[in-house]
């Protein structure tokens, strides 16, 4: 979806400003979220994608079933629908999202290992990941049991792999070559 990337990134963009203006980051995040999630809805697309209703119709149809609170954002929403841009707002809401971390000093990181983590566990990586790349982190775990054991960890655009499996197809690549 580069297309919906290259679509969303000015709105994005622009919604954060404002909320940065505003000092509502936090606050405009959750309704988005929760915007992003009723549009990947079935019905929601099919309502959006038809021709024979109208843009306001489909932006009042949007703001009413998410109960929209603020009123940039129910603004925000009427011009989206008026420049049929209503389907974007997933990448609208994840765009939004990193320059939020961005601003907060907060990078996304995934951990996967094979097996689920204790709570411990993945304090204790998250300490060490915190260290490694100076910042906060936003840590999302995720078995993944391919690796066979050990942990693969996504920071952003790096990947640090210290699994098992990454291991052995280094191995590979050392034997082959």
């Amino acid at each position: 979806m580069a297309e919906f990337a290259t679509i969303a990134r000015p709105y994005a963009k622009a919604l954060f400003s404002l909320a940065q203006e505003k000092n509502q980051i936090e606050s405009w995040l959750g309704e988005l979220k929760e915007l992003a999630a009723v549009v990947q809805d079935e019905k929601v697309i099919a309502l959006i994608e038809q021709p024979e209703t109208g843009t306001s119709e489909k932006a009042e149809t949007l703001k009413g079933l998410v109960g929209i609170k603020i009123v940039e954002l129910a603004n925000f929403i009427t011009v989206l629908a008026e420049q049929k841009r209503l389907l974007v707002l997933p990448e609208i809401y994840a765009q939004y999202q990193d320059l939020t971390l961005i601003h907060n000093n907060t990078k996304s990181a995934v951990i996967y290992s094979a097996y689920e983590l204790s709570s411990q566990q993945l304090a204790d990586v998250t300490d060490i990941l915190t260290k490694r790349f100076n910042s906060k982190l936003d840590v999302v775990a995720k078995v993944a049991p391919e690796l066979i054991g050990g942990i693969k960890v996504e920071v952003g655009d790096q990947v640090l792999d210290l699994s098992v499996q990454g291991k052995l197809n280094a191995l590979y690549a050392t034997m082959t070559n």
